[in-house]
Parts: structure tokens; sequence; C-alpha cells
């Protein structure tokens, strides 16, 4: 009886062995699929087209924002840090609108590592920049930026990655 019983754990093991690989086939497969249409299909074009309107937004945010600092004869830390910050952002923002529009071009996104980089210091130092600015007026409100820049980029996050799974399954998940 015990030969029977430890043949049937080492066919049930074998077969939930079987069922992980195939488990784990799908799952690449499907991390293949979003990583192609990220840079190619809708996902990618939406993307473009969204960070097209991020890009604008904030050159024209900093523009905005260090008019009262280009006659001030003197200024304090955080104005500085706001104006060095939009000094920085600016001419990448603007480089990145030049590649965003060759994107929209060719209905795809680019997988250049410097344009890569080049988003993530343009929009940090935006982001730094836009916060300084606050904090220049008061720092409370530099404060709540920062905080509220957080949580928008967790409720941006959250609603993005939950749409697209949404979109990869048959059927939508109701949601609770």
């Amino acid at each position: 009886m015990s030969d029977d019983h430890a043949e049937e754990a080492a066919r049930i093991a074998e077969e939930a062995s079987r069922e992980a690989l195939a488990a784990a086939e799908e799952v690449k497969a499907q991390a293949s699929r979003m990583r192609t249409d990220a840079y190619t299909g809708e996902l990618g074009e939406e993307t473009v087209r969204q960070l097209g309107v991020i890009y604008g937004g904030l050159i024209g945010i900093a523009v905005v924002m260090i008019q009262p600092f280009l006659g001030a004869a003197s200024i304090d830390v955080p104005a500085k840090v706001c104006v060095i910050a939009f000094a920085v952002a600016i001419p990448m923002l603007a480089a990145l609108v030049m590649v965003n529009r060759q994107e929209v071009f060719r209905h795809r996104r680019t997988p250049s590592v410097s344009v890569s980089i080049a988003q993530v210091v343009a929009q940090g130092a935006a982001f730094i920049g836009i916060v300084a600015g606050f904090w220049h007026i008061d720092w409370i409100a530099g404060v709540a930026f920062l905080g509220a820049g957080f949580v928008a980029l967790m409720v941006h996050s959250a609603g993005f990655w939950r749409l697209e799974r949404d979109q990869t399954t048959e059927k939508p998940v109701p949601t609770p």
C-alpha cells in the first residue's frame, strides 16, 4: 500500500511541476507581449501621446515659475534650487519634445537608453523645481506639493496597471 501511495504522490508532484512550468511560460509570454506592446502597439502610442502632454506642461510650468526670478536682485535658497532645476529641465524637456514628435510620426516609442535617462532627469528636475518654487512661496506649500505629487504618482500607477491588467484578460475583473 505504501508503494501505491508513494507512486501517487510522485505523480501528483510531477503533474504540479508541469502545471507550474506551463504557468511560468504563459507569464513569460504575456510579459513579452506587454513589453512589445509598450513600445509599438496601442499602449506605446498612448504613452507617446501622454508624454508629449507631460513635456509641454512641464515646460509651461517652468517658464511661468522662473519669471519672477529673472529680474530679482537676490534670491533665497529655494528660489535658487528652483531656477537651477529648471535650467536643467527645460533644455532636456525640449529635446524630449522633439524625440516625442518623431515617435508620433513613427507610431512607436524609442528604446534608447539615453532617452530613458533624459526622461528621468528632466522630469525629476522639473519636479524638484516645482517643489522648490512652492517652497520659496511657503514651505508648507512645498511639502504639500511634494506629498500630493507622490500620492498622484501612486494613483496613476495603480489606475494604469489595473486598466492594463484588465485589458490582457478575457473578461474585465469587477472592482470590489
